[in-house]
């Protein structure tokens, strides 16, 4: 067996191992109960906030803290991060207003744990970044516009 098989199949061992483990098997995993299938299809601010149970239109907050670049040289790879010091917060979402699918990640926050995430998303074009925090059934947003650059001249 050649090294870079044995480390595929130890590596996927290894995976299959951490999830029997925490009581999830692979085809659990996949269909987890939490994925929001409406949400992660909605193409707007209104729409996503919705689909995750928010009443009425989401306000904005200075509680809810938007990281994001103001430019973004290669739209592939945009690191986004959102802290909610909103009391209770049990979701945050990070939004792209122009991509096709406005959702980009959707994070559940456990109870007794800080409200701060980070992920990197895609972007095809400059366009607003919202961060969307869900307490109880109230949402709420930061927001903020990020440039793509193409190539790192403009466009």
């Amino acid at each position: 067996m050649e090294r870079r098989d044995f480390l595929a199949t130890g590596s996927s061992a290894t995976a299959l191992a951490l999830a029997a483990a925490s009581g999830l098997s692979p085809a659990h995993a996949q269909s987890a109960s939490s994925w929001n299938k409406a949400a992660f299809e909605s193409k707007s601010l209104a729409d996503v906030a919705k689909a995750m149970g928010g009443v009425g239109a989401p306000v904005e907050s200075k509680d809810l803290v938007l990281q994001a670049p103001e430019i973004a040289e290669n739209g592939n790879v945009v690191r986004v991060g959102a802290q909610s010091n909103l009391a209770n917060t049990v979701q945050i979402a990070l939004v792209v207003e122009k991509n096709p699918n406005a959702l980009a990640a959707l994070f559940d926050i456990p109870a007794g744990t800080d409200a701060s995430v980070a992920t990197n998303v895609k972007m095809g074009q400059s366009s607003n970044v919202y961060a969307l925090a869900k307490v109880g059934d109230k949402m709420f947003y930061a927001v903020k516009e990020v440039k793509v650059t193409l190539g790192g001249c403009g466009g």
